[in-house]
């Protein structure tokens, strides 16, 4: 079996990846302080919740964008698994893919993990919209080349500086309308509507500008943990793709399993 961890700037995302399919997945808060024994006791028992042998795990494979907490989990790779992890962008699982923009190396391992699953899943001229601590939107031409992207403050990110800027502004959670009223009635409905469908309205204009850029038809696929909230009352999505970053771990581990 092959664990499959994405590092994002708010989150640990871990996988067990058998025969390809993604048999189950774990999340926990991103710590660069957190050591490999600390990871290790907590995966353990997620382990042993669903039944999976930890020595069944043979191999490791990681895609970080934060540097600091690189280290501990190969220590834990091989510590508590017995392997050497690949780490994604780096031999022998670097980029397949032309990197056309001003600053190449600037490109986090998220989004080129994302670029190189969307483009394996999907055929033609692709956006790639990712919902994280950022929202980022990926170019991506029918070859399969990066042309360029946005990056906007994630939707959890806008509501802390608002809450935060604003002294009496309540703390809300993230959650689809009930109807499509833009009208609040008083502050908490006002602050749903204003993160909520304000952001609707960033996405849908953000890929129409990219859209028209283009100038070829252009399918849009959405991933990252908020995509389903806002597939609820938007049409600019053509898939969804929940889990783009592990499928596209799995890939470029059995592309550098074959070549091994």
């Amino acid at each position: 079996m092959l664990l499959a961890i994405d590092v994002g700037n708010t989150n640990v995302v871990f996988a067990v990846i058998d025969g390809g399919d993604i048999r189950t997945r774990w999340r926990i808060a991103t710590d660069a302080r957190r050591t490999a024994d600390e990871y290790a006791v907590w995966l353990n028992q997620l382990l042993q919740l669903e039944g999976i042998d930890r020595r069944a795990v043979t191999d490791v494979i990681i895609a970080t964008v934060v540097p600091r907490a690189t280290h501990n989990l190969q220590v834990l790779s091989e510590k508590y698994f017995g392997t050497t992890a690949l780490i994604a962008g780096q031999p022998p699982v670097g980029w397949r893919f032309e990197i056309d923009v001003k600053e190449p190396s600037s490109l986090g391992a998220d989004r080129a993990v994302n670029i190189t699953a969307a483009h394996a899943l999907h055929a033609g001229d692709l956006i790639v919209v990712d919902f994280g601590t950022a929202t980022k939107f990926e170019v991506i031409d029918f070859n399969g080349a990066y042309k360029g992207g946005v990056i906007a403050p994630g939707i959890n990110l806008s509501l802390d500086a608002l809450v935060t800027a604003a002294a009496k502004l309540p703390r809300i959670a993230i959650e689809a309308p009930t109807d499509t009223s833009v009208i609040g009635r008083d502050t908490v409905s006002q602050m749903h509507i204003g993160i909520y469908w304000g952001y609707i309205g960033m996405i849908e204009g953000l890929v129409a500008r990219l859209k028209a850029e283009v100038g070829r038809p252009v399918k849009v696929i959405a991933t990252g943990g908020l995509a389903v909230l806002f597939e609820k009352h938007t049409d600019v999505f053509d898939a969804i793709e929940p889990d783009l970053t592990i499928q596209g771990l799995a890939m470029m581990w059995e592309r550098a399993h074959m070549q091994g």
